[in-house]
């Protein structure tokens, strides 16, 4: 049986797709093939990226306010989850968090804000910011605003923003039950624009969400046709107050399955293990690190993260390293 993976880890070596049969057994897997599995992955994760670790940090710009009904989000208009509610942050408040990203040597800094898209100001607030990180610090700049145009994505690429973030969340078939005031199409179509503008496209999807089998290698697959050279694999925390409250889809050992499919699926991109980590893996999360080769640092949009210097001594116990940002 071990060998099954490790012909995954061939083809995916050899840059042939796993057909959906493949990518369902690696989901379907029996928990005792665990190891198995993540050696496979690893050996393609090794193989593109060594043993080095990105780190990617976070602030949130702008929270709660937002008109749209995405079940899983704390900031949703549906949500009653007691978060904290701001309009955008000002250029040196995220200048400064930019330093703080230097400090915790993360190698992208990701100014996130809540809402459907953004406003002239909120954008010309973003903008300006990314100009300022860019003459003093040699940081990735990843954005995420929500939907853009392609001028908006042009405006964001003159100003230095090196990627854009905007996650299909969920497959196709299944959108409709997770969000109701966007289309599956609208994000596809952002993702879309900051490529070709020349921006990096980073997309990814949350697992766990009442979704199937079929519904994960949906996603995945459709994330390998869309390119996208950053894959933030999240993990529902299912927080009170949103409609998704109360689910429990997900163990440890699902998780790595999942990170695992993804790294056969997309050998060579950034497979990153983002939102609901250390809920969902708990004390495997070190395994975490043999598919996926990097992690957010600090803390998420709403929700506390691991402490940094335990993620340090994570990578460091493994005997992994963390990758100095390449510009």
């Amino acid at each position: 049986m071990p060998d099954r993976w490790e012909a995954l880890a061939d083809k995916a070596l050899a840059g042939e797709p796993l057909t959906r049969g493949e990518a369902l057994s690696v989901l379907a897997s029996d928990d005792e093939q665990l190891l198995s599995l993540l050696q496979a992955a690893f050996r393609v994760r090794r193989a593109h990226f060594g043993r080095k670790v990105k780190l990617n940090m976070l602030v949130n710009a702008k929270s709660g306010i937002c008109p749209e009904d995405c079940g899983y989000c704390s900031q949703s208009i549906v949500s009653t989850a007691d978060v904290p509610k701001y309009q955008m942050l000002s250029r040196d408040v995220l200048l400064d968090g930019a330093r703080e990203a230097w400090a915790r040597k993360a190698g992208t800094y990701c100014i996130v804000a809540s809402g459907r898209r953004p406003s002239k100001r909120e954008l010309a607030e973003v903008t300006a910011a990314v100009r300022a990180i860019k003459e003093e610090l040699p940081l990735k700049i990843c954005a995420c605003l929500g939907l853009l145009s392609d001028e908006e994505a042009q405006e964001l690429r003159a100003a230095g923003v090196d990627r854009y973030n905007h996650n299909l969340n969920t497959s196709r078939d299944h959108h409709g039950e997770i969000t109701t005031t966007h289309t599956y199409d609208d994000r596809v179509a952002t993702v879309e624009s900051v490529k070709r503008v020349g921006i990096s496209p980073c997309s990814g999807f949350i697992a766990g969400m009442r979704e199937t089998d079929d519904q994960l290698v949906d996603v995945a697959f459709a994330l390998r046709e869309l390119d996208a050279d950053s894959i933030p694999v999240n993990f529902l925390n299912a927080i009170p107050g949103t409609p998704l409250e109360g689910t429990h889809d997900l163990d440890p050992r699902r998780c790595l399955k999942v990170l695992a499919l993804l790294r056969f699926v997309c050998p060579e991109k950034e497979i990153r293990v983002a939102g609901g980590r250390e809920v969902n893996l708990g004390s495997l999360q070190p395994l975490a690190l043999y598919p996926a080769n990097a992690i957010f640092i600090g803390d998420y949009l709403t929700t506390p993260g691991q402490a940094a210097e335990a993620d340090y001594r994570m990578i460091e116990d493994l005997g992994f390293e963390i990758e100095a940002c390449a510009l």
